[in-house]
């Protein structure tokens, strides 16, 4: 598979991880940081359930368009646990408060 499927894999996986928080909050009804929200940074439920499903949307386009995913190949597992992982981590530290 060519180098840059793994790349789009990552990213992938990227966007899928951060659109999990902004969906959950969203369809419990709870406001959550959205990057477009003015004034507190809170955007509505309804706000981040269309930023949650905006980066399934890219996550999708990229896992089908950018090269097949075979999750249990060595190449494809690694690098989109790598994205998750990464992801989850600037995220975890960014709704925390921390800086990065």
């Amino acid at each position: 598979m060519p180098w840059i499927a793994y790349i789009a894999h990552f990213i992938a996986a990227a966007f899928l991880t951060n659109g999990i928080p902004h969906f959950v909050n969203g369809v419990s009804g709870r406001p959550f940081r959205i990057p477009f929200a003015p004034g507190a940074k809170l955007g509505s439920p309804t706000a981040n359930v269309v930023w949650g499903w905006a980066n399934f949307l890219i996550a999708f386009l990229l896992f089908a368009n950018i090269g097949p995913l075979y999750i249990g190949t060595p190449g494809d597992t690694i690098f989109v646990a790598a994205g998750m992982l990464v992801a989850g981590i600037l995220l975890a530290r960014i709704f925390d408060g921390d800086s990065i």
